[in-house]
C-alpha cells in the first residue's frame, strides 16, 4: 500500500496503526502511531492542486513557529517532523507531497462549539495568537493560496460558474442562486477599503475554524494547529471566518438547517476575538467587525455554491448535492446574522 512506503521514509518500524481523520476538507490525513516508541504523530497527503507550492506552507509553519517561541507564547507549538532523510516533505509514487506533524496527547476537537464558554476560550486563544505573530516588523510570509482573499476574483468565478454550469445543476441551485444575486454587492466595500489601503496588512491564520484549535478533556485550549493558510492580508477575514464557524449551530454540510445562527454565541466570539486584539486594532477594523462577519459567511457560500456549479472539483464530497447543502446551510446562517445585526 502506498502509505506503508511513506511511513518508512519518516519511522524504522513495522509496527504501527494509521487510522484516518476525516473532519478536513482539503488534504488527506492520519493519526500515526509508532507502536515500538509508544508514539503518535499525524501523517498528512498535501493537496498540491489545492496548495500549488507545498513548500511554501513548510515553511511559513518554521517562521511562524519562530516567532512563537521567541515571544514566549505559552500553548503547544505543532512541530514538523523530518523524515529519515532530514526532510520536511516527502513524495509519493505520484509525486504527492506528504509531512509529518507533532500529534497532541489527549486532545480533542470539536466540529461545533459545544457551549459558549468553550466558544469563548478558542476565540480568545486565537485572539493570543494573532497578537503574538503580528509583531512590529512583518516576516517574509509567503502566500500559500494566491488569490484566496481577492473577493474580486471570488465573485468573477462566481459569474464564470454560473455562466458555464450545466443546465441541472443551475435548476438545482435556482432558489439559492436568486438569494446569492441579491447580495452580489456585499463584498464591494471590503475590496474597495482594501483597494484604497484603509485596513492595514496583518499576519491572518485564514482558517480559524474551532476545529483547528486542540482542547485537553476539560475543554481548555491546548494548541493553534493547521497553519497551512498562513498569509499576509486584513484580520477582518479572521474574525469573519471566526464568526462564520462558531456561531453555527448545525454542521454546515446540513442544507435542512433552520435558524441555525446563535446570538449569543456571537457576542462571547467577539469578546474573545477582542480579549488580546482590541488594543492593536485600527479605528477602521473595529467599526467592520460586525460587517466582515456578514462577508466572510456570504464568501464561503459563494465558494460553496460555486464549487457546485463547477461540479463539484474543489471540496471533498460524499454526494452530488454535498456543496448545494453546504451552501443552503451558508445562506441561511447568513440570514440569521443579518437580522440580528439588523442589516436584512
Amino acid at each position: 500500500m502506498e502509505i506503508n512506503a511513506i511511513v518508512a521514509e519518516f519511522i524504522t518500524t513495522d509496527n504501527y496503526n494509521f487510522t484516518p481523520i476525516t473532519d478536513g476538507l482539503i488534504n488527506t490525513t492520519y493519526l500515526l502511531e509508532d507502536k515500538d516508541q509508544s508514539r503518535k504523530f499525524i501523517l498528512q497527503k498535501i493537496n498540491n492542486h489545492v496548495f500549488k507550492q507545498p513548500e511554501v506552507i513548510v515553511n511559513n509553519h518554521l517562521l511562524i513557529n519562530e516567532i512563537l517561541r521567541s515571544n514566549d507564547y505559552h500553548f503547544q507549538i505543532i512541530e514538523p517532523v523530518r523524515s529519515l532523510a532530514n526532510k520536511l516533505l516527502v513524495e509519493d509514487i505520484n509525486g504527492e507531497p506528504w509531512r509529518m506533524l507533532s500529534f497532541v496527547e489527549n486532545s480533542v476537537t470539536f466540529l461545533t462549539a459545544p457551549s459558549l464558554q468553550t466558544a469563548f476560550d478558542a476565540a480568545k486563544t486565537f485572539s493570543y495568537f494573532l497578537n503574538t505573530v503580528n509583531t512590529e516588523k512583518l516576516p517574509a510570509i509567503e502566500d500559500s493560496l494566491p488569490n484566496f482573499l481577492n473577493f474580486e476574483k471570488r465573485v468573477a468565478d462566481y459569474k464564470d460558474s454560473l455562466k458555464n454550469a450545466a443546465l441541472h445543476l443551475r435548476e438545482n441551485a435556482k432558489a439559492e442562486i436568486e438569494i446569492t444575486n441579491q447580495l452580489l454587492s456585499l463584498p464591494d466595500h471590503w475590496i474597495k477599503m482594501e483597494k484604497n489601503n484603509q485596513i492595514p496588512k496583518r499576519i491572518i491564520h485564514a482558517d480559524v475554524k474551532i476545529s483547528n484549535i486542540l482542547f485537553d478533556q476539560k475543554h481548555n485550549p491546548l494548541a493553534v494547529i493547521d497553519l497551512d493558510t498562513m498569509m499576509i492580508s486584513t484580520i477582518l477575514y479572521d474574525f469573519g471566518t471566526m464568526i462564520q464557524s462558531y456561531t453555527n449551530t448545525t454542521q454546515e454540510d446540513d442544507g435542512t438547517a433552520q435558524n441555525n445562527f446563535n446570538p449569543e454565541m456571537y457576542k462571547v466570539v467577539k469578546e474573545g476575538f477582542l480579549f488580546y486584539l482590541k488594543e492593536k486594532l485600527t479605528p477602521e477594523e473595529s467599526d467592520h467587525l460586525d460587517y466582515a462577519a456578514q462577508v466572510a459567511i456570504y464568501i464561503q457560500e459563494l465558494r460553496f455554491l460555486t464549487d457546485y456549479l463547477n461540479g463539484s472539483t474543489y471540496y471533498s464530497v460524499t454526494h452530488p448535492e454535498h456543496n448545494l447543502d453546504r451552501t443552503k446551510n451558508q445562506l441561511e446562517l447568513l440570514k440569521g446574522l443579518r437580522e440580528y445585526l439588523g442589516t436584512s
